[in-house]
């Protein structure tokens, strides 16, 4: 079983409004039998795109297949806009 790992998150773009206007979170995930992970969007910054393909564990063209480390840090962007 994994060890527990710490992540930094920040919510941005409205996204913060979540969470009481509160950008900044650190957590804890628990320990579970596989590693905590998903699909991510590429963004124009390449240098952190090339970092992260670095770590790659599969993936298409414009997304990433990754799994958290410990002390990773995820930022979450909203871009809903109203019209």
């Amino acid at each position: 079983m994994a060890a527990p790992i710490a992540i930094h998150l920040e919510f941005g773009g409205g996204a913060e409004l979540l969470f009481n206007g509160v950008k900044e979170h650190h957590v804890t995930l628990p320990s579970q039998s596989g590693p905590w992970g998903g699909k991510y969007q590429k963004k124009e910054d390449g240098k952190r795109w090339k970092e992260m393909k670095e770590r790659k564990r599969g993936g298409g063209q414009g997304e990433l297949d990754y799994q958290l480390q410990d002390q990773d840090n995820v930022v979450f962007i909203s871009t809903l806009h109203g019209g």
